[in-house]
């Protein structure tokens, strides 16, 4: 079904949208009810990393976010595992900083296993090979209450049941947002603003440029419920895996991978309607318990309100269909138990910012590092629906072991004072699909956040900030920069 498909449509044909959704408050009118140094938009994987890392280099940072927890996709989505933060040949992990930190704490507690230990073609992979080396099982509630820990130990004031309503404005200089929250509308003033909201809900609305999806092929990336099942038998699902692997092909942009022998099975007795023809189920950190990345909804517009709650519905019908299939077909899941499902729905795209520098899929393949890049990652181009609901394109890095997201991807037009971080950032969408996943979005929280506290300390603007002396920063906190 094909949610929102007026709004993405309209989107879609409109290349730079600059106008934003609701008009942006001028701060000489507005009365302040906070202060800070930085304000970062939303505590997802990119907006926790960037408040933590703002706040470690000296400045005061305050974190709103929607919700009631931290980490966004990695927590209220249920996305998990984390995809590979090593290089191509699966030799040198290669993301590292606050997000290794964070793994690492994880592990310590039982919360995680790290990636060395899972490799590809494996249950913790869902038995892909291409790509998927290092993934990482973690268990949302640990990395929940790890995150609020991390936020307080960084000295980093959270403000949850938060939305974002628009910017406040000197000019084309950000200077805060306007909130609101259960006690009412709240002013905000900051020095840097940080976009982690996803959609580029700040940036769109203070005027940045934008561009929804993929225009040229008219289509954004479908969105997926997860949800986590338990009480599984491991040997009985993997016997069976194993006992078909052999048979894993590809056919017309379509991938015939886990259980795809049982979803035939179910959809000759009339068990299975839906446009997917395999099963992704990743084994986390307990043994009986599993990650399932299947349900596709297929033009969700996560702007539009309306689009975006049909796909939350449409995805709870998807995810009981898919868990009656686990109970009835799937070996070793007959007495299975349904854990729970995303508070949210996953979003793959919305949109992309225009910034000092678009990432293209060209630079990604390539395997481009500019001199300013922030991160270095391996992930490969995966777009989820490119060639129809059951399909996917998924191209591997040609040359090099990795690539470079280059500092000005996280610097958007038009505005001051304004970074972002995230899926939203300055990409094609082919590009987009790559770096969209949250090692690499964590790395990009870490870069905007450092960038932030640098710009408060000299007093420099995120456009005019050397970057050389941030590359120098990051490497000393421990990012991997070649």
């Amino acid at each position: 079904m094909d949610f929102g498909r007026r709004s993405f449509l309209k989107g879609a044909s409109m290349a730079a949208v600059s106008v934003p959704a609701v008009a942006a408050v001028s701060a000489a009118s507005a009365t302040t009810t906070h202060e800070t140094d930085v304000l970062v938009a939303g505590g997802g994987p990119a907006g926790v990393c960037a408040a933590i890392a703002a706040a470690r280099n000296g400045a005061s940072v305050l974190l709103v976010e929607r919700g009631n927890c931290l980490g966004g996709m990695a927590t209220r989505g249920l996305v998990g595992p984390f995809m590979t933060c090593y290089d191509k040949t699966g030799s040198v992990q290669i993301i590292r900083g606050l997000f290794n930190e964070i793994v690492e704490r994880l592990v310590a507690r039982g919360g995680a296993i790290h990636p060395k230990d899972c490799r590809a073609g494996t249950a913790f992979t869902s038995w892909i090979k291409i790509g998927h080396d290092h993934c990482t099982p973690f268990e949302p509630e640990a990395l929940k209450l790890l995150l609020d820990e991390m936020c307080a130990e960084a000295g980093v004031k959270v403000l949850f049941h938060a939305d974002f309503v628009e910017p406040l404005m000197d000019g084309t200089r950000i200077a805060g947002a306007r909130l609101f929250t259960k006690a009412g509308f709240r002013d905000v003033r900051a020095k840097v603003v940080i976009d982690a909201t996803g959609d580029a809900d700040v940036a769109f609305r203070a005027g940045v440029p934008t561009e929804f999806g993929d225009p040229k092929g008219k289509r954004v990336q479908p969105a997926t419920m997860f949800f986590r099942i338990g009480n599984c038998d491991l040997a009985a699902i993997t016997a069976d895996i194993e006992a078909n692997k052999d048979n894993f092909y590809r056919k017309d942009g379509v991938n015939y991978r886990s259980l795809h022998w049982r979803v035939a099975e179910a959809r000759a007795a009339g068990d299975w309607n839906l446009k997917r023809v395999s099963i992704g189920l990743f084994r986390g950190v307990k043994e009986d318990e599993w990650f399932i990345n299947t349900s596709r909804i297929m033009g969700v517009d996560s702007t539009d309100p309306e689009s975006w709650s049909a796909a939350e519905s449409a995805g709870r019908a998807q995810v009981d269909q898919i868990f009656r299939f686990f109970r009835k077909y799937v070996p070793g899941c007959r007495d299975a138990r349904l854990l729970c499902t995303g508070s949210t729905v996953g979003v793959r795209e919305s949109r992309h910012v225009f910034g000092e520098y678009r990432l293209t899929v060209d630079d990604c393949l390539e395997g481009r590092v500019p001199a300013d890049s922030v991160l270095l990652a391996a992930n490969s181009v995966d777009i989820h629906g490119r060639f129809g609901p059951m399909s996917n394109q998924y191209v591997t890095v040609k040359n090099g072991n990795w690539y470079g997201v280059p500092y000005r991807c996280l610097v958007p037009l038009k505005v001051e004072g304004l970074l972002v971080a995230g899926r939203c950032l300055s990409a094609t969408s082919e590009a987009a699909g790559a770096v969209r996943v949250m090692p690499p979005v964590m790395a990009m929280g870490q870069a905007a956040g450092t960038a932030a506290a640098l710009c408060v300390k000299t007093g420099a603007s995120p456009r005019s900030l050397d970057a050389a002396a941030l590359v120098k920063t990051l490497k000393e906190q421990g990012a991997f920069l070649g």
